[in-house]
């Protein structure tokens, strides 16, 4: 049985260089789950061991039914009710909404039974697991660029994004969007790469 490898599929969406770049994006289906507080605490914790577990709960189904997939990489949208910049408002106040890709053929009803299924044998996660939803999103024409180093210096990052925007007329349209292509479990704060990306559009003139 061939196994589908989402990275490989959808190169773009999984690779970014070191410098700012302009790409674009179709619609793709996930599983998500959202919340609110410090990314290092439990509350986070919980929700990504939920999503994880329903993801895969999905790779078993599609297994069985004869389409296996790689489970791909985390990715996380971030805002603050303040429009603040997220270093500049307290972490208990940062939203969040993990998500995970799933392939074309991972559908509402496939996914719903994944949860249904996962909650049987992850009992301690049941209460994450019942928030976690499947949704499709498009975030259409992006800004990205690969960011490696710990999450503290990404500001640095982002600054050259809106100087790629700024001077392209570009402004930022969507939220921030980060892909995790490293386990931070696994490899040093200096070591860790993150795609960071902005929907965008042309800037009204009018």
């Amino acid at each position: 049985m061939d196994k589908l490898d989402l990275a490989k599929t959808y190169k773009t969406y999984y690779k970014a260089g070191t410098e700012p770049e302009l790409v674009g994006f179709g619609e793709a289906r996930y599983l998500t789950i959202a919340g609110q507080g410090d990314p290092n605490g439990e509350r986070f914790a919980q929700a990504a061991a939920a999503l994880y577990a329903a993801a895969y709960g999905a790779k078993a189904l599609g297994k069985a039914q004869g389409t296996d997939f790689t489970v791909p990489k985390l990715e996380g949208l971030w805002w603050m009710d303040s429009g603040k910049p997220a270093l500049e408002v307290p972490r208990q106040e940062w939203h969040w909404k993990l998500l995970i890709r799933m392939p074309d053929f991972v559908t509402r009803a496939l996914a719903a039974e994944a949860k249904e299924k996962t909650t049987l044998k992850k009992k301690e996660l049941a209460d994450d697991i019942a928030h976690v939803a499947y949704e499709a999103m498009a975030e259409g024409l992006s800004v990205q660029m690969l960011h490696v180093g710990p999450y503290e210096t990404e500001p640095e990052t982002v600054e050259r994004m809106h100087a790629y925007m700024e001077a392209r007329g570009l402004v930022q349209n969507g939220l921030h969007h980060e892909i995790y292509l490293t386990d931070p479990r696994k490899t040093p704060p200096s070591g860790w790469k993150t795609i960071l990306r902005f929907p965008v559009e042309q800037r009204d003139l009018s």
